[in-house]
């Protein structure tokens, strides 16, 4: 455990980061599955509907550093190119 005022104030800071960035995550999980589990079903006219939600889901955690920018970018391609 941290012992310097500083180093407690750090402690917290990275925990309360950690947790924004869990919910964040799911969040984007949760998009992602419930994509592909319309892609699977074969619901194109739904998947074609979700599918902006869903980039403006990778986009936003690639702005906030949950995903790097090349991982967002490769994976909003394999799933445009899956879509198609």
């Amino acid at each position: 455990m941290p012992i310097l005022k500083s180093a407690k104030k750090a402690l917290r800071q990275a925990t309360r980061k950690r947790e924004r960035n869990l919910i964040k995550k799911r969040e984007l999980e949760k998009v992602l599955k419930n994509f592909s589990r319309l892609l699977k079903a074969k619901k194109i006219d739904e998947a074609k509907s979700a599918f902006p939600k869903l980039q403006k889901a990778i986009d936003k955690a690639a702005k906030n550093r949950i995903l790097k920018r090349n991982n967002a970018a490769r994976k909003k391609s394999r799933l445009a190119k899956a879509l198609r």
